[in-house]
């Protein structure tokens, strides 16, 4: 039988679970969530409980500061009682399951939030998903910092399917000066390809379907990356045009600091596009070389684009 985790909902709470922790010195492992837990979660759990003989902690928060008032806050899932479940079965210690009221207690809506201190994310969260959802990453920033905070950890895992977060939040971590281990932990996916993502649940059959073509996309961009980065978003971009239920919002090929994309060199190939009213991001790493691809083949046509 597994021992469920300690559930605490405010600072104090959190504060007194951790702190014989804090006073023995261990080593204590952070997995910051919006809940509606599912594999993927899971495997960032596993990740932190491989880092660390001390308390593992998972938060549960779903910040509406990273939610434009247009988007899906109030439709998020909340499934507290089944995300207990799969913390307890991963062996996590405490979950630290807050209020809005209890993260924001001066009180948060989007016309007043800048009257409280936030983390100005920089010119890294104006592109990609930051350019498509302005003030986005400002939120996430801002919540994680207040988790830190809290927290207090030694070690924090995050997906990689969110890289672009992921990238942000290391470089809050290295210029704030925070000395916390960021972790990335490998994307989980269904068997056809598509990222676990909380999501997923919103996807009828048909747009499921549809969605699969994303991880399509981006392998067969890995498959054609040896032949440069023109014939990888060729074929990336023939896979996405193939497919009617999607409403591409990116396809964008960088280097690992999502950069410029090397001619040479390890890189990324990052995604997001719109299936129905769901929108979906994902992302892979690529290698681009500039071998000469045989002459007729897809690789060498896409150069002449």
């Amino acid at each position: 039988m597994t021992t469920p985790p300690v559930l605490a909902s405010t600072r104090e709470e959190l504060a007194a679970l951790l702190a014989e922790a804090r006073r023995s010195g261990e080593r204590v492992a952070f997995v910051p969530t919006m809940g509606a837990l599912h594999e993927g979660h899971a495997s960032l759990m596993r990740t932190a409980r491989e880092a660390t003989d001390g308390p593992v902690v998972v938060s549960i928060f779903v910040n509406p500061m990273q939610f434009a008032p247009t988007e899906d806050l109030d439709r998020y899932p909340r499934t507290l009682d089944a995300d207990l479940e799969v913390c307890a079965a991963e062996g996590v210690d405490v979950v630290f399951a807050p209020s809005v009221e209890e993260m924001y207690p001066g009180g948060f809506s989007h016309d007043s939030v800048h009257d409280g201190v936030t983390v100005a994310p920089g010119r890294l969260a104006t592109i990609l998903d930051g350019a498509s959802r302005p003030g986005h990453f400002d939120g996430v920033l801002t919540v994680v910092a207040k988790l830190f905070g809290l927290v207090r950890p030694d070690v924090a895992v995050f997906g990689q399917k969110d890289y672009q977060q992921l990238a942000l939040i290391r470089l809050m971590v290295r210029d704030l000066c925070l000395g916390i281990e960021v972790v990335g932990g490998e994307t989980v996916r269904e068997p056809d390809g598509l990222a676990l993502s909380s999501r997923n649940r919103y996807l009828d059959p048909d747009q499921r379907q549809a969605a699969a073509a994303l991880s399509r996309a981006l392998r067969a961009a890995q498959d054609r990356a040896p032949y440069g980065v023109p014939a990888a978003r060729w074929a990336a971009m023939a896979v996405l045009k193939a497919e009617t239920g999607l409403e591409l919002d990116y396809l964008a090929l960088t280097d690992v600091d999502l950069g410029e994309a090397p001619e040479v060199g390890e890189g990324r190939i990052l995604v997001a596009a719109r299936v129905g009213t769901t929108r979906l991001i994902d992302n892979m790493a690529i290698t681009f070389d500039r071998i000469a691809a045989p002459a007729g083949t897809a690789a060498a046509a896409s150069t002449t684009h």
